[in-house]
């Protein structure tokens, strides 16, 4: 099979006529190179196939499917999150306002829409205490995302009742998998003590004012609708896997550095501007290098979905700013001030919830990944919410490609 194409083939495939492909070529759709020995042009035989099936997808839904997958229209239906205007709403309450006053259980009752006493109701998981210990033994050095990876599926096959149907199932199964993964990224023993409660016992937290810090932060952490990790929970859950299963992918998919990863570089870029000392000039040697294919210019700054500010990230560096009170941490929190402030003035981009975590974890000297810790609980309400969503609506998640490799093996 010929890799090349003259005009009138290429013409041919796409369904136009010769001017019309020319104008394609010198509006940059197409590309031509002359024929080795002779006047004509010709075209690759596999970019005209591509262009010619995205012209096709026109006609249909392709262009707008595929834009789906990259911050665009909504893909599926939903009755859980809502983010429009600057505002967060988990189903039409406002989530930074549940941050001022909420727990993480009022929060998931909320998103999972049974009583507030259905973590009280739920049982104690029969796993053994020395199977428990083994556990967190046996990550003792891993970060907090490999030992919840680890952890999580060794729980699992201690719950008989994980792929028992029924909304009776769903709740008793839900409360557990919190108490579970907090016990796994804290590495402490199982317990029914309120979770941000767990953490900050993990973290020796004994401060009020911290302790509802940590609250706060789980709770603007819940849910964020469609996200990555999101996606690929209502993705394994629409497969029939339980709740563990689903997260336990959830997890995986957080952890990348451009997700709810970005924490560890939001850390290191806290590092490297205290190292340096001058802040602005810092940031303006690291912009003048920043790859363009970056997802964002500075790390924990500017976020697609709120073009005027991350709120989650305001009413927490709000509240830190309020509870912070030892002089070392308000020197820290000064310092990441003038972070903040220096990369506005370069960037116009506000920071993110990553970055707000990150400097919480900095300010309160909580150890290295307690930021990725408290999105990662947090968040896992919000994808029990949307694991059950996906569970009642019954449909297998299955989008298609669109192929845009050659028709036969070149030879």
């Amino acid at each position: 099979m010929s890799t090349y194409l003259t005009a009138a083939e290429a013409a041919a495939a796409l369904g136009i006529s010769l001017p019309t492909l020319y104008s394609y070529v010198s509006r940059g759709m197409l590309s031509s190179a002359p024929e080795s020995a002779g006047k004509r042009r010709l075209y690759a035989a596999d970019e005209v196939r591509r262009l010619a099936r995205r012209k096709a997808d026109g006609k249909r839904a392709g262009k707008v499917a595929q834009k789906v997958l990259d911050w665009g229209v909504p893909v599926l239906e939903s009755r859980i999150t809502s983010i429009a205007d600057g505002r967060l709403l988990y189903r039409g309450y406002n989530a930074v306002e549940l941050a001022r006053t909420a727990t993480l259980e009022e929060t998931a009752a909320l998103l999972w829409e049974c009583e507030a006493t259905c973590f009280d109701d739920a049982p104690d998981p029969q796993i053994p205490a020395s199977a428990w210990q083994a556990w967190i033994k046996q990550t003792l050095a891993s970060a907090p995302h490999e030992r919840a990876l680890v952890m999580l599926p060794a729980a699992a096959a201690h719950l008989p009742r994980l792929f028992s149907v029924g909304r009776q199932a769903q709740l008793e199964t839900a409360p557990v998998l919190l108490r579970v993964l907090a016990a796994s990224l804290a590495q402490a023993p199982l317990s029914r003590e309120p979770l941000h409660r767990q953490l900050a016992a993990a973290w020796g937290i004994r401060n009020r004012r911290h302790l509802e810090l940590l609250r706060a932060a789980l709770v603007v952490c819940a849910d964020h609708e469609l996200n990555a990790s999101t996606f690929t929970v209502r993705c394994i859950a629409s497969t029939g896997m339980h709740f563990f299963g689903a997260v336990t992918g959830g997890l995986a998919a957080l952890a990348g550095p451009r997700h709810c990863g970005e924490t560890m570089l939001v850390t290191a870029l806290f590092h490297e501007a205290r190292e340096a000392g001058d802040v602005d000039r810092y940031l303006a040697a690291r912009l003048a290098r920043t790859d363009i294919v970056q997802r964002t210019i500075l790390p924990g700054f500017g976020h697609m979905l709120y073009p005027n500010g991350d709120p989650r990230a305001t009413v927490l560096l709000e509240m830190l700013a309020e509870q912070a009170a030892t002089r070392a941490e308000r020197q820290t929190l000064d310092h990441i001030d003038s972070i903040v402030r220096a990369a506005y003035d370069a960037t116009e981009l506000a920071p993110t919830v990553d970055f707000a975590l990150s400097a919480l974890e900095r300010v309160l000297a909580l150890p290295q990944g307690a930021a990725f810790s408290l999105f990662a609980l947090g968040r896992a309400a919000g994808w029990i919410a949307h694991a059950m969503e996906q569970i009642e609506d019954g449909r297998l998640i299955r989008p298609r490609a669109r192929y845009v490799g050659p028709d036969e093996p070149m030879r």
